[in-house]
């Protein structure tokens, strides 16, 4: 019995190996979603973050922002 746990490794293995192939429509965020109304979720998020970014490169938010430090939740679109 030299090679021990060889098979619970390559079953871990292979497992792991699976879940990297589900398709996009598979996974959990995207259940129930169709291919448009994920690409209108996604174009929205990264929307927000490009104008999160632009605040920051101006300087700053002016005090109306979402960032954990200003205490504020989201900001007004």
């Amino acid at each position: 019995m030299t090679r021990g746990n060889q098979r619970d490794i390559a079953r871990e293995k292979n497992s792991k190996n699976q879940k990297k192939g589900l398709s996009s429509s598979e996974m959990d965020g995207n259940k129930g979603l169709s291919l448009q109304e994920r690409q209108i979720r996604d174009a929205a998020k990264m929307r927000e973050k490009q104008q999160l970014a632009q605040q920051k490169k101006e300087g700053g938010n002016s005090g109306a922002g979402n960032n954990k430090a200003s205490g504020g939740g989201a900001g007004a679109a």
